[in-house]
């Protein structure tokens, strides 16, 4: 009789944070991106739970009555029940960010590229069968610094996810994606920057956003490198080197059913699900601290904050999010310093 129990126990699934996946796949790490960190970086990778102890849920610049406390990467995805109808929960500052916090500023890789004490990655693995694979590596930033225009900092925002996205084909790399702003760049993996065998991305001081060299970047006009400074430009240099590796949550991604599931048992997994922004509501100009050039609400100082992986379409088609044409460049280009 007790063995039946025994036997019994043992098949009842385990909760949806706790069950866990088979071993992720060795190349998955082996070929994992280093990250080049500018040399005047002032915000750093900053750890994913801690945002939910520095934040408070709001819609509508109020804030949100009834939901969990304290809100943790294991309850985050409760708050899609308070989503109002048309709207959205964000991550709301509890201090005034003005200040500068010094939770907004990370945690800056140690001598061997940690971030100790901060998971600051999440590495999402989606098999979509016959050996093609896509590895997601997604970046967190507590704070995200725009860019100057006309003497004017804009774009500025709590809370900051950038990825890169290796696709692999029977376990070798073919081609990466580089996240920047509202779209980005893909490269062949041939092409790209490497030591070793993984490859490099760079990220641009204050925006966080990834590129396959160093030097001065126009991104102007979204997913266009342009070889000349414009209007909006961001600037890669090889400061400091972050391993996103060493302090990184890890899962399997079942496009067919949505679910995420933890490859180490114990890896918190329900954040995943929350479908909020991880960052401030854009301030109004009633708010002294709101400024926009020209009226403008695009150009506005401080916008709101990012959605999160869940939002970052994690089964494509191609190398590229969908919605705009996919160019996998066999040449690295850009105008550099």
């Amino acid at each position: 009789m007790l063995s039946i129990i025994v036997q019994y126990v043992l098949a009842l699934p385990t909760p949806l944070t706790s069950r866990q996946s088979s071993a992720i796949p060795s190349y998955v790490t082996d070929y994992a991106p280093l990250v080049w960190l500018y040399s005047t970086e002032q915000y750093m990778p900053g750890d994913i739970g801690a945002q939910l102890v520095n934040t408070r849920p709001e819609t509508n610049f109020s804030v949100v009555a009834g939901v969990p406390a304290p809100l943790t990467l294991d309850n985050l995805n409760d708050l899609n029940a308070f989503t109002p109808s048309g709207g959205e929960i964000y991550l709301t500052s509890i201090d005034d960010i003005t200040t500068n916090p010094p939770w907004l500023n990370g945690v800056k890789p140690d001598s061997v590229g940690k971030t100790d004490g901060a998971s600051s990655c999440a590495i999402i693995v989606n098999d979509h069968g016959s050996g093609l694979v896509d590895a997601y590596y997604m970046y967190f930033y507590s704070f995200n610094l725009g860019n100057t225009v006309l003497g004017m900092v804009i774009g500025d925002h709590v809370g900051d996810w950038e990825h890169n996205m290796i696709r692999f084909q029977d376990g070798v790399p073919q081609a990466m994606w580089f996240s920047q702003h509202s779209f980005g760049e893909a490269f062949t993996y041939d092409a790209v920057e490497k030591q070793g065998q993984r490859p490099i991305s760079y990220s641009a001081v204050g925006s966080h956003a990834n590129y396959a060299i160093t030097g001065t970047h126009d991104h102007t006009i979204p997913g266009v490198n342009l070889p000349f400074g414009l209007l909006l430009e961001d600037h890669c240099d090889q400061g400091k080197l972050w391993d996103p590796t060493l302090s990184a949550y890890t899962y399997s991604y079942d496009a067919a059913t949505a679910v995420f599931t933890p490859y180490v048992e114990g890896t918190p997994t329900n954040w995943l699900y929350y479908t909020g922004a991880w960052g401030d509501e854009q301030y109004p100009t009633s708010d002294p601290r709101q400024k926009e050039l020209l009226g403008i609400s695009l150009t506005a100082k401080y916008q709101s904050g990012p959605t999160g992986p869940e939002d970052k379409q994690l089964n494509r088609t191609d190398v590229c999010p969908t919605g705009r044409t996919c160019n996998v460049s066999p040449v690295l280009t850009a105008r550099k310093a």
